[in-house]
């Protein structure tokens, strides 16, 4: 298994996700967006049909490519949404097969990039040479086992909480609290969805956008099947107007302070966030 120290994941995960093209880092803010579904479903079936060839296995375009666009019928949900873990993250450098248990039915394909950046994505728990991990797609808590062999892997020492109750995000590092603000989140009608994510990507935005970056989750809305074009993935953004903060009053995603935003950006993709009520 490929290996890679955590300060070149980190570099990564800003200059090849930090930077993509506006037209793939369309994520519309005032709540939660993503970027062209068109593409994306473009993007997919190249996916499916890479996946296949390389893994010679049948049937592997039937099932969807795992990412902030689609649902996984079938996906286990993630069994402890509370539960720490040593930080492991992993890239596959192509695209690979996603399993509702070690060795088992085929439910999804995980593609290499998302977003116009890559993959990664935590793992929560390790059978033997499988990896559990989280996916970014529908239903909320989605997981799956993709196997070991080839994946390049990082450890990020970074942890996200959002305190939903008290409004407020908290930034560990190594499990030292690091930074801790009040933060605007889902309203009574759009609530923020609790339980354990990640991030997924980082884009940069235009310098007339109320966020310079946008770090998309793999969570979506839980009353929002779409949300200004995008598939209602929730992300942590940053806001100009600071009386929203420690309010519940966004569409489902969390508005930080400028300060926390910069913080946030230098957070390795893949990193866990934990949100709770």
């Amino acid at each position: 298994m490929a290996t890679t120290n955590v300060t070149r994941h980190s570099r990564r995960a800003v200059t090849a996700a930090g930077l993509v093209p506006a037209v793939a880092a369309v994520l519309l803010l005032g709540g939660c967006g993503g970027s062209s579904p068109s593409a994306a479903a473009k993007d997919g079936s190249a996916a499916a049909k890479d996946a296949g060839a390389a893994g010679g296995e049948t049937g592997a375009s039937d099932v969807p490519e795992a990412t902030t666009f689609t649902t996984v019928p079938g996906a286990p949900e993630d069994p402890a949404p509370d539960g720490v873990t040593d930080g492991l993250v992993v890239h596959p450098t192509q695209p690979v097969p996603v399993h509702d248990r070690p060795d088992g039915r085929r439910v999804a394909t995980l593609p290499a990039e998302q977003l116009g950046g890559p993959t990664w994505v935590p793992v929560v728990e390790t059978s033997g040479g499988w990896r559990r991990v989280l996916l970014p797609s529908r239903p909320n808590r989605a997981s799956g086992w993709i196997s070991g062999a080839g994946l390049r892997t990082a450890h990020t020492p970074y942890a996200v909480r959002v305190d939903l109750a008290e409004r407020r995000l908290t930034l560990l590092k190594s499990a030292r609290e690091v930074g801790r603000w009040k933060v605007a989140i889902g309203g009574a009608k759009t609530p923020t969805p609790s339980g354990r994510t990640f991030i997924m990507a980082t884009l940069a935005r235009k310098k007339t956008s109320p966020s310079p970056i946008v770090l998309p989750l793999g969570t979506h809305s839980a009353t929002l099947d779409t949300f200004g074009g995008g598939p209602g993935t929730v992300a942590l953004h940053g806001w100009p107007d600071a009386s929203v903060f420690g309010r519940a009053v966004t569409h489902g995603c969390v508005r930080v302070p400028k300060d926390a935003l910069n913080a946030l950006s230098r957070v390795p993709l893949g990193s866990l966030v934990f949100i709770n009520g």
